[in-house]
């Protein structure tokens, strides 16, 4: 009964449709509270950010106030929410209404202050900065303000302390893949075209992400096949294995961006730069199989190529090879050293051979004709024989033509073979210095962003 007479007894005469107050030069101030419950979902496409919170309004109706003395001591009740006056305070950065769950009731002091609690399913608008996904950091705002009446009428405050607003992670679920770091508070005034002041409450919800789902099946693939690259640098350039290989890796990296192309953010204004660590390292494989493509063109039918020019020997094979601690070098300058002596030796050999030939084409009727002797049996026998050893000589000869120049393509083919070898190995190191300065630069832009 003291319910229903302290009802009656509040409500025979409100008017629900006028500011409460008795005096209309007083300002109703408002008192608000939020805490977060949850962050529902990030939308990085549309930008808009689906949190769960509760909220609080504490006002003074002056016109709701009783004597707890006449009605059994009761200091408050609960009344519908419709029957009495609410302020219009709604969030600026609402883009979808009508989610909330509807709490028909307030509670009411008997000195007339009236406790507006509710949760709201929030879907606001927010500016996402997806550079540093999965990394990132979001601020999103939810700013509270009179739609309508200006701050005299209307004005906002914190329920309270900005220190215990800030810190509060009492009621969060902290299960999801965002992590409730503060929410800020701010009160502002603002006018529209020098209009009247209106009061607003800002609170700045800033939330991380938890990047280890990401690490694990997004960065830790594209690391390992990337190693899988540098290592099949160290497959033999000249036995065609490494074409394939590095094929079957640049494809199957392109699988793998088709695979988690629907997991990366995508939005109009910018890109993540994970985004522009696949496009490098695609570009990276593909570099790699360029130069293995190079490299393998070198090395094909190293016989019918012609001697390498000098400029690239002294090039390759006497700087390059030094600077890159190359211990092959040393041994090639000796072989060719060994080959250029050795062919020194032939052409002495070939002089002799050229005399002696020379000897054994000389006319053997000279002799006659200085002795005056005439033929015998003999040494019809012996011109026979020199005939015989002239043949000899000439098929001598050509074996050797033959053989010197197989040598000399032999020579051509390994100065092509240790030309490729040391320009293997100068790509190799090369692409490795590039990947690891990239590595490094990202690891730490990352961790950076992680400790921030």
């Amino acid at each position: 009964p003291a319910l229903c007479r302290l009802s009656r007894y509040l409500l025979s005469h409100y008017q629900k449709g006028v500011r409460p107050v008795r005096d209309w030069r007083t300002t109703t101030t408002v008192a608000i509270d939020v805490m977060v419950y949850a962050i529902l979902s990030v939308d990085e496409k549309n930008q808009v950010l689906t949190t769960y919170i509760w909220y609080r309004q504490h006002w003074t109706d002056e016109f709701l106030r009783w004597d707890p003395a006449h009605f059994d001591n009761l200091t408050q009740i609960s009344l519908p929410t419709e029957s009495i006056w609410v302020p219009d305070i709604l969030i600026n950065e609402f883009v979808d209404v009508g989610r909330s769950p509807h709490v028909p009731y307030v509670y009411v002091g008997h000195h007339g202050e009236v406790q507006n609690l509710k949760p709201i399913q929030v879907m606001t608008a927010c500016s996402l900065d997806i550079y540093n996904f999965p990394f990132d950091v979001q601020n999103c705002s939810l700013t509270f303000t009179s739609w309508l009446h200006h701050i005299r009428d209307i004005n906002l405050s914190l329920w309270r302390q900005p220190e215990l607003v800030q810190f509060d992670r009492s009621v969060f679920m902290n299960q999801g893949e965002w992590e409730l770091l503060h929410v800020l508070s701010h009160f502002q005034e603002f006018s529209v075209k020098s209009s009247d002041s209106y009061a607003e409450m800002k609170f700045y919800v800033v939330i991380r992400r938890r990047p280890l789902f990401y690490t694990v099946s997004l960065l830790l693939p594209s690391i390992f096949l990337m190693l899988m690259d540098i290592v099949g640098f160290y497959l033999p350039p000249n036995s065609g294995e490494r074409v394939s290989f590095k094929v079957t890796l640049l494809l199957g990296y392109s699988v793998f961006l088709i695979i988690v192309s629907d997991t990366l953010p995508a939005t109009a204004v910018g890109t993540p730069l994970i985004g522009v660590y696949f496009v490098v390292c695609m570009a990276l494989l593909v570099i790699s199989l360029a130069e293995t493509i190079l490299i393998v063109r070198l090395l094909h039918k190293q016989d019918l190529q012609p001697c390498v020019p000098t400029w690239l020997k002294h090039l390759l094979l006497e700087r390059a090879a030094v600077l890159l601690c190359i211990r092959d070098g040393r041994k090639f300058s000796q072989s060719r050293t060994q080959s250029s002596d050795i062919s020194g030796q032939e052409e002495e050999n070939n002089d002799s051979t050229a005399k002696l030939s020379n000897y054994s084409h000389e006319d053997p009727r000279e002799c006659d004709v200085e002795g005056d002797v005439t033929p015998t049996p003999a040494f019809s026998g012996q011109a026979e024989g020199s005939a015989l050893m002239q043949g000899i000589l000439r098929e001598t000869a050509a074996i050797r033509r033959l053989l010197e120049k197989r040598e000399e393509l032999h020579d051509a083919a390994r100065d092509w073979l240790h030309v490729g070898h040391v320009l293997d190995v100068l790509l190799f190191r090369t692409y490795l210095v590039a990947v690891l300065a990239y590595a490094v630069t990202l690891a730490t832009l990352w961790s950076l962003w992680r400790d921030a």
